[in-house]
């Protein structure tokens, strides 16, 4: 059997959709990895094109190159005088961060202009707005260790493996133009170099070479990434409170909605109004009027069956005094030998209907009293023990036991409906009572609250019942021929008047397992 997944809520659910929203910094990742690499494409046709304009500029002048015979040594004025002009041409082509080198057929090195090492930039690199500043202040051991920070300086020296051993040279020599990509020293950057062929008519004199870091690209692609991840965790901190506090107050709503819908109607069976989104505009608004307009027609429904007992004991008292009359009439007039059983009968049948109108007429005025009476102060302790005076005598023989604290029981509420809620508790532990031992009558005053109890030896509690036994129209009595009809009305009256009295019943079993007792817990004046 497959196991049950585990229910979300509406916060669990919002923070799912909020992670769909990821594929936005991987967006951004991929559009800063495509800018880089134009950016790198635009670098490498620049300085293709700077070294095609250096080429061009020496093809004007191939004695750079290309010295006249008598001059070839080295240390002589001519030599001298052709270096320094091809340095001072250079010098004026080159920029920071820029490095020209040319060499004749012989991979011999002519001149050099320009170094790698570009100026440092003045200041830190601009943080826009506090907030962005702060994250970037609590990332930047992240910072440091994701995105490499240019080093500084580059190599001075143009190392001989890159003259001797350089096929973009070699290429260039032989008269097609190139680029290369290599490491720089200690693998602390990328060096991008062009070289292009310089012709003298149609054969190739030498060539230019043109060596730039990457270190501006590198520098704007990791101010590029710092800049997408502060963004990126400004706004899903914005977008999670908001959908944190969104989903709070509409979890918040759905549950008051539903704590007022489970206590719509209470223990006496009465409909409740619904409060919770009543006059909002939205979906749970209109969930909330539905309920109510619901609820309202099971109000009006149980109102008029809260009014049809009384009705019905009224119509039918009419019909049952005509028939009653009728049978004094035949009793009176006499009648066939075997007349008076069937009389008996009837008599009895009518004796039973009787008391069954009698009881639903006494639940529903008791409901009505119940329901509009008036609390005054008055004595548990001096009611029980006034009421317990008669039950002696209206139960004999069965016997009573009577424990009373020494102090006044002050309650709130109505003395006679109290007295009409111990007398059905008295009433069900005398039907319910066996054997000769003494129905106990215990008042007990608690920090705050009265205790009455009212227990009876015998038979113990149905299984499954406890929770129902203070229902409407609930009865555990074993019905026999000719015992009086029970409604289940007793302990239905019993917590009608409990609550009345802001107080709550329970029916349990005795410790020592001999019979069961029903407990009424009231709170204190």
């Amino acid at each position: 059997m497959r196991a049950a997944l585990p229910a979300l809520g509406l916060r669990s659910k919002l923070v799912l959709i909020a992670l769909v929203l990821l594929v936005m910094p991987w967006a951004g990742y991929a559009y800063v990895r495509a800018m880089e690499q134009l950016l790198r494409e635009n670098q490498e046709q620049q300085l293709a094109a700077t070294a095609r304009t250096v080429a061009v500029a020496l093809q004007d002048r191939p004695r750079l190159l290309t010295p006249p015979a008598g001059t070839a040594t080295e240390g002589g004025p001519t030599a001298t005088t052709v270096h320094d002009e091809a340095k001072t041409l250079l010098a004026g082509l080159a920029r920071p961060g820029l490095r020209i080198w040319v060499i004749d057929s012989k991979l011999k090195l002519v001149a050099a202009a320009g170094s790698l090492d570009a100026p440092a930039p003045q200041g830190a690199p601009p943080v826009f707005g506090p907030i962005e500043r702060a994250v970037h202040f609590a990332l930047r051991p992240l910072f440091e260790r994701m995105f490499r920070t240019p080093a500084a300086p580059g190599e001075e020296l143009i190392p001989d493996d890159v003259i001797f051993g350089g096929r973009e040279l070699e290429r260039a020599l032989d008269g097609a133009p190139t680029t290369r990509r290599r490491p720089a020293p200690g693998g602390r950057g990328t060096i991008l170099s062009a070289s292009h062929p310089v012709w003298s008519g149609e054969a190739v004199i030498g060539a230019v070479v043109l060596e730039e870091d990457t270190d501006a690209i590198v520098s704007l692609r990791n101010r590029a990434f710092e800049q997408l991840v502060a963004v990126t965790l400004v706004a899903f901190s914005a977008a999670a409170l908001v959908l944190l506090a969104f989903a709070s107050r509409l979890s918040w709503r759905l549950r008051r909605l539903r704590d007022e819908a489970e206590n719509a109607i209470d223990s006496r069976g009465h409909v409740r109004a619904l409060l919770a989104g009543e006059h909002a505009r939205d979906e749970i608004g209109d969930l909330s009027r539905s309920f109510s307009t619901v609820l309202a027609r099971l109000a009006d429904h149980n109102a008029y069956l809260e009014a049809l007992a009384a009705r019905l004991a009224h119509e039918l008292r009419t019909p049952i005094a005509v028939v009653r009359s009728s049978l004094d009439n035949l009793r009176l007039q006499g009648g066939t030998p075997g007349g008076a059983t069937y009389l008996g009968r009837a008599d009895d049948g009518l004796q039973r209907l009787e008391k069954i109108l009698t009881r639903m007429s006494e639940a529903s005025r008791l409901e009505q009293l119940v329901r509009e009476g008036e609390r005054e102060p008055f004595d548990a302790r001096a009611v029980i023990e006034s009421c317990a005076a008669g039950y002696s005598s209206a139960y004999a023989p069965r016997r009573f036991k009577l424990t009373l604290p020494d102090a006044a029981v002050p309650l709130n509420g109505s003395a006679d409906l109290f007295a009409q809620m111990l007398d059905k508790l008295v009433a069900n532990a005398v039907d319910f009572a066996t054997g000769n031992d003494p129905v106990e009558l215990t008042l007990e005053r608690e920090p705050g609250a009265a205790v009455l109890r009212v227990s009876n030896h015998g038979p113990l509690l149905p299984a499954g019942m406890k929770e129902r036994l203070f229902d409407s129209l609930v009865s555990v009595r074993k019905r026999a021929p000719g015992d009086e009809p029970h409604l289940g009305l007793g302990l239905y009256i019993v917590r009608l008047v409990a609550e009345f009295h802001g107080g709550r019943t329970n029916a349990m079993d005795r410790a020592d397992g001999s019979g069961v007792a029903f407990e009424v817990r009231l709170p204190l004046v």
